[in-house]
């Protein structure tokens, strides 16, 4: 998998909402799983569509008058792509600077020592 380029919160906001569904979504779909405070107009959900699409992110396929929409690239997969690209960008490829980072950033005890076994397992295999 090559780098996947970072999304605009809008459209990272729509992503979203398309890997939580697990399966194809149309436009109405997105509408209604928006909350009150960022709901968004019926047009501009398809621009943000168009965008993903032209970017890579989904696929479309047309039935009938609706248009269904697939993720290409998964949550993961974007994930891994942002988490390499804050890892050798912002922390400079430190572990030290990542470490940081992640303490500060309102981590809580249990998710630390959930990362902590994490790391012990990958150590393992």
């Amino acid at each position: 998998m090559g780098e996947i380029r970072r999304l605009p919160e809008g459209e990272l906001a729509i992503m979203q909402i398309i890997w939580d569904k697990g399966s194809a979504v149309s436009r109405a779909d997105i509408e209604s799983a928006m909350d009150e405070k960022s709901r968004l107009m019926p047009s501009t959900i398809l621009t943000q569509l168009s965008r993903l699409t032209e970017k890579g992110f989904l696929s479309l396929e047309k039935h009938g008058r609706t248009n269904l929409f697939t993720p290409l690239v998964t949550r993961e997969e974007y994930l891994a792509s942002q988490g390499k690209s804050f890892f050798r960008e912002l922390c400079s490829g430190r572990v030290d600077l990542f470490a940081a980072a992640l303490t500060h950033s309102g981590i809580s005890k249990e998710e630390l020592s959930q990362l902590r076994k994490m790391l012990d397992m990958d150590r393992e295999e």
